[in-house]
């Protein structure tokens, strides 16, 4: 199934179809400020099963959680220092990607053998208003191909994933552009990856 979701001004109807597709076990393919990503409930483990099966992942590699505002992330990480507080208030939102040692609200299935989650809180308000509707993050991870190339056009995401999928979001073609991945979860701050946000720090 595929919504064709104004990014500026979200149909909250459509949204409210998404929020109860998730609250389901769905999964969804939608946009944020780099490329478009696969979504669940962090708290459904089936959906999450499923993503990983999806996109053949290893479950060492670290997930990352949307949320809309820095206050609700403090549940689910520890240790934010003030130095990371600081580049997360001026980084967000934006296309950032912020690794943190998990807190115990986040449940065993996403975290990786070091314990930390990623953080994101993207420009978009197609996914903004999903987390909001939802009540809780939503669990995200990039889609691409197997040989590691991004899909940014919806149309040709719902071809791919029809059959994989429960609901495609169509806020037309992205960049092929992913987000600049930090890692704060030791006592230095590391650039794992720099993506479309700049380094500002």
């Amino acid at each position: 199934m595929i919504f064709v979701i104004n990014e500026k001004n979200p149909q909250q109807r459509l949204i409210q179809k998404v929020k109860e597709c998730l609250e389901d076990g769905g999964i969804i393919v939608f946009p944020t400020d780099t490329v478009y990503a696969y979504g669940c409930d962090i708290k459904d483990k089936r959906a999450i099963e499923r993503i990983y099966r999806l996109k053949k992942l290893d479950k060492r590699k670290p997930l990352s959680f949307i949320f809309t505002d820095i206050s609700e992330i403090a549940d689910y990480v520890r240790n934010v220092s003030d130095d990371a507080f600081k580049i997360m208030k001026k980084a967000f939102p934006g296309p950032y990607t912020f690794i943190f040692k998990a807190s115990k609200l986040v449940p065993k299935i996403v975290m990786t053998n070091q314990k930390t989650i990623g953080v994101r809180i993207p420009d978009n308000n197609i996914a903004l208003d999903i987390v909001r509707a939802l009540g809780r993050p939503i669990l995200a991870t990039s889609v691409f191909t197997l040989s590691g190339e991004y899909l940014i056009d919806p149309r040709e995401l719902e071809k791919v994933y029809r059959n994989e999928v429960d609901i495609v979001i169509d806020a037309g073609p992205k960049i092929a552009e992913p987000s600049t991945v930090v890692d704060f979860s030791e006592d230095s701050i590391e650039i794992i990856r720099e993506g479309k946000g700049k380094i500002f720090f």
